[in-house]
């Protein structure tokens, strides 16, 4: 039989998890996304060091940010289930 505990301190990480990600984290991204954008268009910033931003640094980070924000997203998930898994399971509320 496997081991099942379930700490206070284990639902206050979970519930601090949630709220960084439900406040607005995942908002964040997609404003640097927007901004990352906006700098990637050669009519509003152009030069040496705005091509190699436009082709090489913003196409690497937008993947990045965009990983991020999948996996945020999965996390984010995965909490409700295990915290719903908790309190069904007599964890509290």
């Amino acid at each position: 039989m496997s081991r099942v505990l379930s700490t206070e301190e284990a639902k206050t990480a979970i519930r601090q998890i949630q709220s960084i990600v439900n406040g607005g984290f995942t908002d964040q991204i997609t404003q640097l996304d927007t901004q990352g954008r906006v700098l990637s268009d050669p009519n509003v910033w152009d030069g040496p060091l705005a091509e190699n931003f436009r082709n090489a640094t913003w196409p690497e980070t937008k993947s990045a940010l965009d990983s991020a924000k999948q996996q945020l997203e999965e996390l984010r998930n995965q909490l409700d289930r295990i915290s719903q898994d908790i309190f069904t399971a007599g964890g509290g509320a």
